[in-house]
């Protein structure tokens, strides 16, 4: 195993662990949503600074 996949297993692994395979799914989404607003909110600020 490549040291990022061992790393990614593992902290997927840990959420499962902690979170359960029924909220895994709202889990992931809501960190998804996170990720697309931080990015937007990011670009967002690029574009004002032009």
């Amino acid at each position: 195993m490549s040291g990022k996949f061992g790393e990614l297993l593992l902290i997927v692994l840990i959420v499962f662990v902690l979170f359960g395979a029924g909220k895994l799914p709202r889990v992931m989404g809501e960190l998804g949503r996170g990720i697309r607003a931080l990015r937007n909110s990011i670009n967002s600020t690029d574009d004002k600074d032009l």
